[in-house]
């Protein structure tokens, strides 16, 4: 495959948008709360702001400088959408017989009387993510798309049902929509 001579991705700063960038970390500051990334493993594609917008350039790249170019891009237009609207993922609390108690208990959330089981479960809450349960639904907010997700997939993995038939037994905490926050 041949290489593309230059890459260059122009990503508009809205208003009410702070981004600062030293070096390949880039910090982005909104009416939500504070992002920060680093691209530091990206070593071949400068990071620049000019005006009203971050500029990002690339020169001869393969297959997967391309790759790795339009993830970082996609990284900082996420940031930029999670400092402005925020992320929201939703998890369904599902139960046939034994009732799943769910709470939040510091940086994790903790699972109790899942299928029965005398000890409980846990999941690791990640970054600053705000964790809210209700009677059946477990609500993740937050400003960072990766922390929010990775925490809804820490809830959802921790309820994992091994060596039995899942159509069977159904319990668990299973992710059912994802958004944004407003």
């Amino acid at each position: 495959m041949a290489r593309i001579v230059r890459l260059r991705e122009e990503v508009p700063i809205p208003g009410g948008v702070d981004i600062e960038i030293e070096g390949r970390k880039i910090r982005v500051r909104g009416p939500k709360g504070v992002v920060e990334r680093d691209f530091s493993y990206a070593r071949e594609i400068t990071i620049a702001k000019e005006g009203v917008s971050i500029i990002l350039e690339t020169h001869f790249a393969d297959k997967k400088l391309k790759a790795q170019f339009y993830s970082v891009v996609s990284h900082i237009k996420n940031a930029i959408d999670g400092v402005m609207r925020g992320y929201r993922y939703k998890l369904k609390i599902v139960y046939s017989h034994f009732p799943i108690s769910v709470k939040v208990d510091d940086n994790k959330v903790v699972i109790e009387n899942f299928i029965g089981e005398k000890a409980p479960r846990v999941a690791r809450i990640v970054g600053n993510v705000k964790v809210s349960i209700g009677k059946t639904d477990v609500t993740i907010e937050g400003c960072d798309l990766e922390a929010v997700s990775q925490t809804a997939a820490n809830i959802e993995q921790a309820t994992r049902i091994r060596e039995l038939d899942r159509r069977v037994f159904v319990d668990g905490i299973y992710i059912y929509e994802r958004g944004y926050a407003d």
